[in-house]
């Protein structure tokens, strides 16, 4: 997520304004905030490309490692399997960090914008509860990969015996 721009685009936004008996005048949707809103959008939509292209990939790699595993030949061939297996586990898990990198990025953003603005504009009761039902914040499928990885490993392991 470009924080850095979103946070430009927040400073741009004129804070909120109170008149002379000390209530806050109503706003309406100002170019500066439509503009924060659009970048908002964008950001979003570029973050769930990213994440929808890795779990695409991750499910595919994930089938062929389970293929691989299931006709496995030889002790050289699984110590392999398993360095492998390791590695592209770890691919997801920082998949599942870029996840909760991004939310908290998200979150502290919109704090600013809300603060900024007032309680409750239209931008952040809007995307609140759009950022929710994101794929990028929607991981099972990524947790449930990398259980299955662990799965693979512990059916390659031998017996541990006392």
């Amino acid at each position: 997520m470009s924080y850095k721009a979103l946070k430009r685009e927040v400073k741009l936004i004129n804070p909120i304004r109170f008149n002379s008996n000390g209530k806050k005048r109503s706003r309406s949707w100002p170019t500066e905030e439509m503009g924060f809103a659009l970048l908002l959008a964008r950001e979003l939509d570029k973050i769930n490309t990213f994440y929808i292209d890795k779990e695409e990939d991750y499910i595919i790699g994930f089938r062929e490692l389970e293929i691989r595993a299931e006709n496995v030949d030889g002790n050289e061939e699984m110590l392999e399997l398993q360095k492998e297996i390791l590695g592209f586990h770890s691919e997801m898990v920082m998949l599942l960090h870029y996840s909760v990198i991004n939310f908290a990025g998200l979150m502290k953003i919109v704090k600013k914008h809300k603060k900024r603005t007032g309680a409750y504009t239209s931008v952040y009761p809007f995307y609140m509860p759009r950022v929710l039902q994101q794929p990028f914040f929607s991981t099972d499928l990524l947790y449930n990969l990398i259980r299955g990885c662990e799965e693979i490993l512990d059916r390659l392991s031998p017996p541990c015996h006392p």
